[in-house]
């Protein structure tokens, strides 16, 4: 149980880089993502194609950079082009396939074994410790951190507010001379940046990265994203972060749980989906229970009074 505890803890935490993009695009941009699955399997492989020729620490910034253009572009079709923000993100998705494909040379698959990667680097620099068996879960900590702190102190510039101006009211953000189309490229980049540093942690971490890497994971993140409204529904924007990062471990931990149980694998996707489902559909059966609730006694009352 300790070690699918831990298991979660790394997953989560690596995952929640994806949750806070989707924190800052979502929540922050008004803006629903959905190149978040392509966006996270090409920094998937570029960190991986970084590393396998030798510079692990390379591979952060370049996977970081292929986001940012995956983000720049998304944005450019909705801002410059005219494309729906949803359809831009399924098409730049779909376009990613054959990208991802492009970048790993042809095939579906890259094995990083033998590779030196940045979690092999910190094993190393914590042997003979007591956290070297629990290396990953430091790097997770490490990376989940810095981007709280980021994101804390970034929505607190003039173009952090502007951007969280943008996703409430862009009308009035354009009266106040700013324009909303170079905020929304903004917002989108940096989402992008960070769902790609999270796909290169993951594929690091599990020490190899396949086409299908990043498949759900907008679902993952949204998912996790909702339950972590739970923890922080209110408030400043780190402890929101925060509750984002929450969310992703809590997703990952009933993830693990279920496959405890002997789920089987297949399973998984549709216990994301209904997670979603209860997250999003949960609040609001809860302020309609009170309506529901009269609407039901007064159904009683009227069968008893025909019956009688």
């Amino acid at each position: 149980m300790l070690s699918i505890l831990q298991t979660a803890l790394e997953l989560g935490l690596i995952g929640s880089l994806t949750v806070l993009a989707l924190f800052l695009s979502y929540t922050m941009l008004g803006v629903c993502d959905l190149s978040t699955d392509g966006c996270f399997t090409l920094g998937a492989a570029v960190g991986a194609v970084v590393a396998i020729a030798g510079h692990p620490w390379l591979s952060l910034p370049a996977a970081m950079c292929a986001g940012v253009l995956s983000g720049f572009i998304t944005a450019l079709l909705q801002t410059k082009l005219g494309i729906d923000s949803l359809l831009a993100g399924i098409i730049v998705n779909t376009g990613l396939y054959s990208v991802n494909i492009a970048v790993m040379g042809g095939a579906s698959l890259l094995n990083m074994n033998k590779t030196a990667t940045v979690f092999t680097l910190l094993k190393s620099a914590l042997a003979g410790t007591r956290a070297a068996g629990l290396y990953k879960l430091t790097a997770g900590l490490i990376a989940a951190a810095l981007v709280v702190l980021f994101l804390s102190l970034f929505l607190r510039t003039r173009l952090g507010l502007a951007i969280h101006a943008t996703g409430d009211n862009p009308d009035m953000v354009r009266s106040s001379s700013i324009n909303p189309d170079f905020t929304t490229i903004v917002g989108l980049c940096l989402s992008g940046s960070l769902t790609a540093l999270s796909g290169c942690l993951l594929a690091q971490s599990q020490k190899s990265v396949n086409i299908d890497i990043g498949s759900g994971m907008v679902t993952i993140a949204l998912a996790s994203l909702l339950i972590g409204r739970a923890f922080a529904p209110r408030g400043s924007i780190p402890k929101r972060a925060l509750g984002a990062v929450i969310g992703a471990v809590v997703f990952r931990l009933v993830y693990a749980v279920a496959l405890r149980l002997n789920m089987p694998a297949f399973m998984l996707k549709l216990v994301s989906s209904v997670i979603v489902i209860i997250a999003i559909a949960g609040p609001y059966l809860k302020n309609r229970w009170p309506e529901l609730h009269r609407r039901l006694y007064h159904g009683r009352e009227r069968g008893g009074e025909g019956h009688a």
